[in-house]
């Protein structure tokens, strides 16, 4: 039986969330809302960029290709993600609420630090792309 190599699968994980999230805040008009809502300077243009981030970085790590640029701008998103909208949720709505509103986000982040680990131990992308 061939063996599973887990890393390209959390690769994959990793791009289709990010891939659908940045697809989804180009095109649903909701997104400015909640955007402007957070208090943010410039919502739509940080919106914009955000989702082409979020959008670019997924299709690069789905792909497995320069890993060690796409990783740490979605980590970065993921942590500002958790900030603006989800601990506040610890104040309105306790623990339970944020932790259930918070677990994708929470499991991103781990994933993402693991890739990042993993990244960071080969020297190109293309050793990591031969796994």
């Amino acid at each position: 039986m061939k063996e599973m190599h887990v890393t390209k699968w959390i690769c994959y994980a990793i791009g289709y969330v990010f891939i659908i999230s940045g697809i989804l805040k180009l095109t649903n008009g909701d997104f400015k809302g909640t955007f402007a809502s957070l208090g943010l300077p410039f919502p739509e243009l940080t919106l914009f960029l955000v989702a082409i981030a979020e959008l670019a970085c997924g299709m690069l790590i789905a792909g497995r290709m320069y890993m060690k640029l796409a990783v740490p701008p979605l980590i970065l998103i993921m942590l500002g993600a958790l900030y603006f909208t989800k601990i506040p949720m610890l104040w309105t709505g306790g623990f339970f609420t944020f932790a259930f509103n918070a677990r994708l986000d929470i499991v991103m982040i781990i994933l993402l630090l693991l890739l990042w680990q993993q990244v960071k131990n080969y020297n190109t992308a293309q050793a990591f792309r031969k796994e």
